[in-house]
Formats: C-alpha cells, structure tokens, sequence
C-alpha cells in the first residue's frame, strides 16, 4: 500500500511541476511573435508601421486618386513578391524601371491591392494611384524586410484621434497608442494594382 501511495505522491508532484512550469512558460512564448499593424491614412498620406502598439516609423505614400480611391478597413498582407510582374486589364509589364509596382509587392487579402513601390516617385504624397498604397523604393524595401505574411493593414479614410497624435508628431518622434487589429477574411492577392 505504501508503495502506491509513495507513487502516486510523486506522479501528483511530477503533473504539479510540470504545470508550474508550463503556466510559467507560456507568457515567455507567447511574446515571442511580435503583433504588427501597417495603419495607413490617408488624409496624411503617411504609413505607420507599429509593433506591440508602439510606432517604429512612418513613411509618406500615395494613396488611391478620387476616380480610384484606396479601400479603407482592416486587411491582412497575404503574398510577399521581390520584383513583380504588373497585370492590369490584359496589359503585362516585367520587372524592370517600367514596372508600376516598383521593386516590391505586399498583396493585401482584398484582391488586386497591396503596398507596393512605384516607377512615378513624384506622386508619393499625394493621391494618385489606382487605390493601392504606393511607396518610395527605399521605405518599400525597408518596409517589406520588416513585415510578413499575415501582419494586420488598417486604411483609414477620416483622421481620428489615433491618427492624429500618431501622424502629427512627425517623423521623428511619433507618439503612438496601442492599437487593436482586427481579423478579415483571407482571398488571394495578385499584383495588379496601381
């Protein structure tokens, strides 16, 4: 009788350890995956890249033109592509300077828009693409050794008070809240838009 009472005690003790020590693991493990939010406004034509609800930097965009305006709401970056190729309305365009994507494509999961850099540098700031996000080649390589596949992208049409004090600190010393993504349905993006 002993002998199960001595085993039991120590398998009890064993499963007690065991549960310390998962319960004190978990916090660890679960921060190891940093939560990432690309918040675009677009009044500002500025982009926020914001980890763990602080804003790491901000880069000037362009944004979709009134004939073509960029979607607003909550996306999820679903394809990463290094040099893309442009298809838009039976037009194809290589890689290359001509290429109206630029160097880099973040395909967002509303198809046909993503963040992607441009062959028109003149037109970062202003409203002029055909809704997606364009950026300088620079901040777009940057950017996209940065983020990956399944990080949130919110686009805002109206400045609120987060995009207030993130986007009126300037470069250089954004004041950033914490800020909540939410899920939206997953759908293949291809890079075809401007």
């Amino acid at each position: 009788m002993r002998n199960s009472s001595s085993t039991r005690h120590h398998t009890d003790q064993a499963k007690l350890l065991f549960a310390i020590f998962f319960l004190l693991s978990f916090p660890a493990f679960a921060q190891v995956e940093d939560k990432r939010l690309l918040l675009v406004s677009i009044p500002d034509h500025r982009l926020a890249l914001i980890e763990d609800g602080e804003v790491k930097k901000i880069y000037p965009v362009a944004v979709g033109k009134q004939s073509t305006p960029s979607p607003t709401g909550t996306f999820r970056i679903v394809a990463r592509v290094v040099d893309p190729t442009y298809y838009h309305q039976g037009k194809v365009i290589a890689p290359g300077p001509h290429n109206p994507l630029g160097t880099r494509w973040m395909g967002l999961d509303l198809k046909g828009y993503g963040i992607h850099g441009t062959n028109t540098p003149q037109s970062i700031g202003k409203s002029a693409s055909h809704g997606c996000i364009r950026m300088a080649k620079h901040d777009l390589e940057e950017l996209f050794s940065m983020v990956k596949a399944g990080d949130a992208v919110e686009i805002r049409s109206e400045r609120d008070a987060q995009t207030a004090a993130i986007f009126s600190t300037g470069e250089g010393s954004p004041a950033a809240e914490t800020v909540v993504a939410q899920n939206a349905p997953a759908s293949v993006s291809e890079p075809v838009g401007q």
